[in-house]
């Protein structure tokens, strides 16, 4: 690709050259016109001013036009062969008018970049924050979300994961229903709004992700108006037609969809790439197509390291693996089973997909050390094995999050996870996510117990708003509780605006729910500055281990080369736990010193009812759904009373009178 060497992109005089295969670009004395359309005779070139071009036919079902004396922002469209309907450019960079208007010609060069030092984000270190550009601030731009990042950047979130951004009917929607996959949509600003978004973000500090759709269109699409080719029917997709990376003529799709992955990190500098449901990206080829994907994503970023990561239902962990192990090269996987584990231990509830997770101590524990808690064994809930090894795997390979967008919205009323739990549940939940060794994700507004709702909502036309809803309510009855039939009738409809509009996050809550902030702060602060904790997520696995203290009870015990460094998580989320002692050595503090708390979930400044003193050498006892964090600190130990007392106090034990 022709690209200067700190990446950037090179200047019109010197593009002499087309850089991807599809789309409108500036080179140097014109504007290259490019459309894959095998199904098409002919194709020609219409602008917003009438006139009208002719385009040239190429090998494998291409069309190009090279016209002079066009600029960027010009505006145009195909015509398909004698169709009076033209279309949309597949692979149009911007749509000012919606999917179904004119395509303009952007010039990406345009945009003056400040990140020539900043090389990328790694799969180490990271803490995600998954966001929706539409309901983040009330304007649901990306200009208002460039005043939050520095907020972000100081309770210590180090990556954003932005919820789909490509062009989609309507004008409002949570964006996997993507029409356009290289246009930036118009409802939250202009090409050049979204680079300077990830321009600011990386100025702060903070990495950019983009959620991405590769198995399916949303409705109102045209491709198969190029070619019929762009999908198959070998596979079923629950979403829509599948896309076709594998069958007759498939040599364009994957092409069309692996360019708009390099596309990404090349002309926005974003830092990698969240892949959504994968397990719908049905493959037979040689190299699957999430392979490709990774490949040409990491060509385009040159020197700069990206972060990929994916969604898969099936946890197949082939994903993460690297191509010598037949894997795809991605870097994470969510984990869905540690948020079912988490909700369960919250609400008490394991209905519907939450149905084979307990919320039991020894979830978290196994979780934390191997991340899926399914890797090949029997899964009741679908009446058959679930996962793929994946024991071997590092924390690094795995995201786990409390709440998501999916997760919230899947309530059926929307609700956070601070409506459905105490708030010292909650709090002692967070720890364990925030210290825990796996990469951790908030969701918009998490960070300050926001308690605004997230449905789901989509901006459909007439005929299809009755269609989406009941579909949505379908959906939602494998849960019981849901299938009430007042539910149906209470359901906030997806295409009514208000459902979009009170999606919308509260900023006044961030200073009412101070302490909710600081309990964030403070933990990613711990995470930070804690050398075992942080660095737990990319060691050899015996760098932790994890005990259950009980069913509700667990601790986490985090390894040091140093023994002052190492530290002991507790996490109990049931009632008060007595200690008299416990026989499992993760509880031993390291030699010459004895436990003491640096942090509890109860702390006031979180709201909590107060830090309890604890003597770790007499009898304890751990709070109900709290966490506390442990050091150890020099101390001399406690010496056995002397025989006297000795057999009184065994006496008392032993429940005798007398000895």
């Amino acid at each position: 690709m022709s690209t200067t060497h700190d990446g950037s992109i090179a200047s019109v005089s010197d593009r002499q050259r087309r850089r991807y295969p599809v789309g409108a670009e500036i080179l140097a004395n014109s504007v290259s016109f490019r459309v894959w359309a095998p199904a098409q005779s002919c194709v020609s070139l219409l602008l917003d001013d009438g006139r009208e071009w002719r385009m040239n036919p190429e090998d494998a079902g291409y069309f190009r036009l090279d016209l002079e004396d066009i600029r960027s922002g010009a505006l145009y469209r195909f015509r398909l062969g004698t169709s009076p309907e033209p279309a949309a450019d597949p692979a149009s960079r911007f749509q000012p008018d919606g999917p179904s208007g004119f395509s303009m010609v952007v010039d990406p060069a345009r945009f003056q970049w400040h990140d020539k030092d900043w090389t990328g984000i790694t799969s180490s270190g990271q803490v995600l924050y998954e966001m929706h550009i539409g309901t983040f601030t009330p304007e649901g731009t990306y200009a208002a979300a460039i005043e939050k990042l520095e907020f972000l950047k100081e309770i210590g979130i180090t990556c954003l994961e932005i919820m789909p951004v490509n062009e989609f009917c309507g004008t409002f929607g949570w964006g996997y229903d993507g029409v356009l996959p290289y246009a930036p949509t118009r409802l939250y600003g202009e090409p050049d709004d979204l680079r300077s978004f990830v321009d600011t973000a990386h100025q702060l500090g903070i990495g950019v992700i983009l959620d991405v759709v590769y198995n399916h269109f949303g409705v109102g699409d045209r491709f198969a108006d190029f070619t019929p080719d762009y999908f198959t029917e070998t596979y079923w997709n629950e979403w829509g037609s599948s896309i076709n990376f594998d069958g007759n003529n498939s040599a364009g799709v994957r092409t069309f969809f692996a360019k708009n992955a390099a596309y990404w990190i090349d002309e926005y500098h974003l830092d990698g790439l969240r892949l959504d449901a994968t397990q719908a990206l049905n493959d037979s080829s040689n190299e699957h197509i999430m392979a490709t994907i990774a490949r040409e994503a990491r060509a385009a970023a040159g020197a700069k390291s990206i972060y990929l990561v994916a969604e898969n239902e099936p946890q197949d962990t082939r994903l993460v693996r690297d191509l010598k192990q037949s894997g795809y090269d991605l870097d994470a996987l969510w984990n869905d089973d540690f948020h079912h584990s988490a909700m369960v231990a919250l609400t008490g509830r394991n209905e519907a997909y939450y149905h084979d997770h307990l919320g039991h101590a020894q979830e978290f524990v196994s979780s934390a050390k191997y991340g899926y808690l399914f890797q090949g064994q029997r899964y009741d809930w679908q009446d058959a094995p679930r996962g793929r090894p994946g024991l071997d795997l590092v924390p690094t390979n795995f995201v786990h999050f409390l709440q998501n967008h999916d997760q919230v919205a899947n309530s059926g009323t929307g609700v956070r996870m601070g409506m459905l739990g105490s708030p010292a549940k909650v709090r002692a939940l967070t720890a364990l996510l925030l210290l825990g060794p796996q990469t951790p994700m908030l969701f918009q507004g998490q960070e300050f117990g926001a308690s605004s709702p997230f449905y789901y909502f989509a901006d459909n036309s007439c005929e299809l708003t009755e269609i989406v809803r009941k579909g949505r309510i379908d959906f939602l009855k494998q849960f019981p509780s849901l299938n009430d039939e007042a539910f149906a009738l209470w359901m906030p409809v997806p295409a009514e605006r208000s459902t979009f509009e009170r999606s919308k996050l509260d900023w006044s809550q961030r200073d009412a729910n101070a302490h909710i902030t600081a309990l964030h702060r403070d933990l990613l602060a711990l995470r930070r500055q804690i050398e075992s904790i942080e660095a737990g997520g990319r060691t050899p696995r015996p760098s932790l281990d994890g005990s259950v203290l009980d069913r509700s009870a667990l601790m986490l015990r985090f390894f040091a080369n140093e023994p002052h460094e190492e530290r002991l998580l507790l996490v109990n989320l049931g009632k008060d736990l007595p200690v008299t002692s416990l026989a499992n050595p993760l509880l031993a503090p390291p030699v010459d010193s004895q436990w003491s708390v640096i942090w509890s979930s109860e702390d006031l400044a979180y709201g909590g009812g107060g830090k309890r003193p604890i003597d770790f050498q007499k009898r304890w006892s751990l709070g109900a759904d709290t966490a506390l964090l442990l050091a150890p600190t020099e101390a001399e130990r406690c010496t056995i009373p002397d025989r006297e007392r000795l057999f009184a106090w065994q006496a008392d034990i032993s429940n005798l009178c007398s000895r």
